[in-house]
């Protein structure tokens, strides 16, 4: 936190600065005011209103020119370290180097995100950033904001709704539903049929404790439903339950293949059109130009699209699709 109090500048103008350092550089009046692009009437005026800011003469003139007083001296000394950080913070192109830099970044997402893709991301890491440190935290669309705005996070993975304020939003791919079960529990042809999709109990990922999601809203508007029998807020529970139950669980197609794959469970298109949903990079408005944070989305992007659904799985080019922020 920056500790000032912010009244204290609406007694000065801070152009009045530049008039200060440009006399202690040119000791003239005259050289000073063509330093800044000034008439000399202008910086005699300035001069004028910094020596009644100041409480002192802070320059007098004398054979040499114009000498600076004790209390400019001191004064310069004590705004010196300021201005020349003010300066770099401002001017400067802050460079960022992954290979040498030991930063550590908050990254919210679906706990099924880290099974998917925490090991390409830490891949990557190893080959072009060994000291970076990742902070992998659960984030959901209800509470992304929220903690992007509280800087606890620095970006996020979601499936984000609209947003308001400082918010940068850049579109990842549209992920659709695919369901998972253990074959050797639940014996049904591939792609199961509605039926043997209805006639099974249920799991359901749901934040909020809910026994109805996503899915169970297209079934409610075919006038069907199914049988939800357990309800989690962690994606990765899934599939250690399906392999001693005789159940069903629907949940994004990438994490599906992802388990289903890694823990022997079969995978299914779902029997019914669901509407995809579209993931995004998420992020205050606060990193838009932070070079390091630049780094981070596109590894993140890169990573990600990586993992995209097979239609979409095409060689990442550089040329992104473009963040809009709010």
């Amino acid at each position: 936190m920056i500790d000032i109090n912010e009244h204290d500048f609406h007694k000065l103008d801070l152009n009045l600065l530049l008039v200060f350092t440009a006399l202690l550089r040119e000791r003239s009046v005259t050289r000073a005011a063509k330093r800044l692009y000034l008439g000399q009437p202008a910086m005699s005026a300035s001069l004028a209103r910094l020596r009644a800011f100041a409480g002192d003469d802070l320059f007098v003139r004398t054979a040499r020119g114009m000498e600076p007083t004790a209390h400019a001296l001191a004064l310069a000394e004590r705004l010196k370290p300021a201005l020349e950080g003010l300066s770099t913070a401002l001017f400067t192109d802050t460079a960022f180097d992954p290979a040498s830099s030991d930063r550590t970044f908050a990254l919210g997402m679906f706990d099924i995100g880290e099974v998917t893709l925490a090991p390409a991301l830490l891949g990557a890491l190893a080959a072009q950033a060994p000291r970076i440190r990742l902070a992998l935290r659960p984030v959901d669309q209800a509470n992304a904001v929220a903690q992007l705005e509280a800087g606890t996070l620095e970006l996020a993975i979601t499936d984000i709704g609209p947003t308001t304020g400082w918010i940068c939003t850049k579109p990842l791919f549209k992920e659709s539903f695919a369901c998972m079960f253990d074959p050797k529990l639940v014996q049904v042809r591939i792609p199961i049929s509605l039926q043997d999709y209805l006639a099974y109990p249920h799991l359901l990922t749901s934040f909020g404790g809910e026994f109805t999601g996503y899915v169970d809203d297209v079934l409610v508007e075919r006038g069907l439903s199914r049988h939800v029998t357990m309800t989690t807020t962690r994606f990765s529970t899934l599939p250690f339950v399906l392999r001693r139950f005789r159940g069903i669980a629907s949940l994004p197609g990438t994490a599906a293949r992802e388990l289903g794959s890694a823990l022997g469970l079969e995978v299914s298109p779902l029997p019914f059109e669901v509407p995809a949903v579209g993931l995004h990079l998420v992020w205050h408005a606060r990193h838009e130009t932070d070079k390091g944070h630049q780094w981070l989305r596109d590894l993140v992007y890169r990573s990600c699209m990586r993992l995209a659904p097979p239609r979409r799985n095409r060689k990442v080019s550089a040329s992104h699709p473009k963040a809009r922020c709010d």
